[in-house]
């Protein structure tokens, strides 16, 4: 799995087989492309960008070229084992009503964020007062795509609110190293955040 970026081969892992899988802000299709030939999953890609609904196709990678602050009204619900979003929650107008949406057309959900609680983050903005460049956040304020930041805690304060089961988690750092001090304090020294949600306690 060498060919993803660390948190897509944790999602590969909480992947079952054969499942329908929808990717939301797929990207160049690397996460379908690896699932369908390796866990045998159909599904489609929802991109915005032109040169990355072409990388799909040239993939093979069911593609729907559209915005996902439009919404999921298109798709009926229960249509999808998962529902998967990655590093783009932070980018949209509406992350809240994209979840609510995740959950009523998936049977699972998978999101994945940059978490901003980081102590570097923290840090670097206590210090120099300005907004934080990383790995995870690499873009300027002025050019970045980033208009809902948030940290692990606001996340799960969040899924809390509104009844949402978070059945896994996994906080990392960019390039995946596992660290004690990310299980014992992931808001301070969590880098990216993966969380898999099945539904809300009202609905199981």
């Amino acid at each position: 799995m060498s060919e993803l970026r660390p948190e897509l081969e944790k999602i590969c892992d909480w992947v079952e087989p054969g499942s329908r899988v929808l990717d939301l802000g797929c990207g160049d299709g690397a996460l379908l492309d690896w699932l369908q030939r390796n866990r045998q999953v159909t599904g489609y890609g929802v991109e915005i960008d032109q040169q990355n609904v072409l990388s799909c196709l040239k993939k093979n990678v069911n593609i729907i070229q559209t915005d996902l602050d439009a919404g999921l009204t298109d798709f009926a619900d229960g249509s999808f084992d998962y529902v998967i979003m990655t590093q783009a929650l932070q980018a949209l107008h509406r992350p809240d009503k994209t979840l609510e949406e995740m959950l009523r057309v998936g049977r699972k959900s998978i999101v994945t964020f940059p978490n901003f609680g980081l102590w570097r983050c923290r840090l670097y903005l206590s210090l120099k007062g300005r907004m934080p460049v990383s790995k995870a956040l690499p873009a300027e304020w002025y050019d970045t795509k980033n208009i809902h930041l948030c940290t692990v805690s606001d996340f799960e304060q969040f899924c809390h609110q509104r009844s949402m089961v978070i059945s896994k988690k996994g906080i990392m750092d960019y390039d995946h190293r596992p660290s004690t001090l990310m299980k014992l304090w992931p808001n301070l020294f969590g880098e990216v955040a993966l969380y898999q949600l099945d539904g809300k306690k009202d609905a199981i």
